[in-house]
């Protein structure tokens, strides 16, 4: 469920939990530029209530501008900015009802080995520290504060996943998933979809009638002159009279003046070009008015240029297949539509359990190749997705998979080669490691949906809405 659909049922749960395991916390804001005496309440946490002024206070500490979050009203970003509030909540919460606490020593110990603070002898110094605060508009209480709120949030996060250690047959499992040898034979495809010398002018034509309106291609008539100090004022430096004239043509161009009399006035050479289509042959000056053709009459700035220019006409016109470019394009959407076809008619046998060994052996006879992945990472062959893939399938199976050049092959799984975790090596400390973060990762999200029963929070919508009102 997305973050406004949520809020428009007047809840909100401590789905952030997991991406706030270390909560990022902004320097500065409006600094008192947006300031409300509004106290009322916007959330209600069981018995807790956050007013509009906590959530201004929250969006004044954010570091976000007052301009960024106009711009982003209608993305829900007031509705972001109090998903976080009511997140450091709902710790907040937590920290009291576990009784965490952190103190003062080991606040003053994690500040004196900030990298940030330390000089070359990694000693710290007070005027690095006084300089940082200074330089990110910060008092040192309020620093503190929130470095304070965060180590509780981390210790929280440490408790609520203590002594978390996978045990020895879960590491091994993992190792050995991932580091098995995996034997496969394959069959490259390329060999069996119809070639491009094979297909029929008929084909191209009912190609272009099935898909008129996706194949149907604009064509402009337009004119543009460019604008540069030696066109423009005859000398080749850009001087306050070159800028000037530039202000006046943007200044007619707003106030209507057609682009016949700009031309005039100023003595430019137009260029007249019809029938144009987009070409990447074409130079850069006339693919960018292509791309921008709806604005009919503007100018712009190419490279060291001005260019003003007038779209006349525009028309949509179906492909030619008299015109060897544009033969050759539907040629090759024909070809690979055919290879779409061909491929899913595959799968569609797979999925449906209808394609057998036989079906494999007969279909690459003398083009069956074999290979042995050496693990879920080795992507000699093949892209590093489809290698995943097919350490996800069990014996015997099939399916399709690609190489970085997009070649496409129909593998089939042979069997996998079991190696064995040795203990005491870099290697069980590596997968201990990657086992724990995935059984944590577990647990948190289950803590999650704990506090997602533990708390009831409501929204005041309206007073949500005089919020946002406040940047309209």
């Amino acid at each position: 469920m997305s973050l406004g659909k949520y809020l428009n049922k007047n809840k909100i749960g401590a789905l952030v939990l997991i991406i706030v395991i270390i909560i990022a916390f902004g320097f500065g804001g409006f600094g008192g530029g947006f300031l409300s005496n509004n106290q009322n309440n916007i959330v209600k946490i069981n018995k807790n209530n956050v007013t509009t002024q906590d959530l201004i206070e929250y969006i004044n500490q954010s570091g976000i501008s007052q301009k960024a979050i106009q711009e982003n009203l209608n993305d829900n970003i007031v509705e972001e900015l109090l998903s976080g509030l009511i997140s450091n909540i709902l710790l907040k919460l937590e920290i009291e009802d576990f009784n965490l606490q952190i103190s003062q020593n080991s606040l003053s110990k994690k500040i004196k080995l900030n990298k940030n603070f330390l000089d070359e002898n990694k000693v710290f110094q007070r005027i690095k520290y006084e300089k940082f605060l200074l330089e990110n508009n910060i008092s040192a209480p309020l620093f503190e504060k929130r470095l304070k709120d965060r180590e509780l949030q981390k210790k929280l996060f440490d408790f609520v996943g203590a002594g978390t250690t996978s045990p020895k047959f879960l590491v091994s499992k993992l190792f050995e998933t991932e580091n098995r040898k995996l034997n496969i034979d394959f069959i490259n495809l390329e060999n069996f979809y119809k070639q491009k010398q094979d297909i029929t002018e008929e084909e191209l034509i009912n190609f272009i009638i099935e898909n008129d309106d996706q194949l149907s291609v604009d064509h402009i008539n337009f004119k543009y002159a460019i604008i540069n100090p030696q066109t423009l004022i005859g000398i080749n430096e850009f001087n306050q009279e070159f800028f000037d004239k530039i202000d006046q043509i943007e200044n007619n161009i707003l106030n209507g003046i057609n682009f016949e009399t700009i031309i005039s006035e100023f003595n430019l050479d137009p260029k007249s070009i019809l029938d144009y289509k987009f070409s990447e042959e074409s130079n850069e000056i006339e693919k960018k008015i292509y791309e921008i053709k709806d604005n009919n009459f503007d100018i712009f700035e190419q490279g060291e240029n001005f260019v003003i220019y007038k779209i006349e006409s525009l028309i949509k016109k179906k492909p030619n297949i008299n015109d060897p470019q544009t033969k050759e394009e539907i040629l090759n959407l024909v070809y690979q539509r055919n290879k779409f076809d061909y491929n899913r008619k595959l799968l569609e046998q797979i999925r449906d359990k209808n394609f057998t060994d036989n079906e494999f052996l007969n279909l690459g006879k003398d083009k069956i190749q074999s290979l042995t992945l050496n693990s879920i990472k080795d992507n000699k062959k093949f892209e590093i997705n489809s290698i995943e893939m097919l350490y996800s399938l069990p014996s015997k199976s099939f399916t399709l998979i690609n190489d970085e050049k997009n070649n496409i092959y129909i593998a089939k799984i042979k069997d996998y080669d079991d190696v064995k975790l040795q203990l005491d090596t870099k290697d069980y400390d590596q997968y201990l490691k990657k086992e724990n973060t995935r059984i944590r990762k577990s647990i948190l999200q289950s803590y999650d949906l704990f506090l997602n029963k533990k708390y009831k929070v409501d929204i005041n919508q309206v007073a949500l809405n005089n919020v946002k009102n406040l940047f309209q």
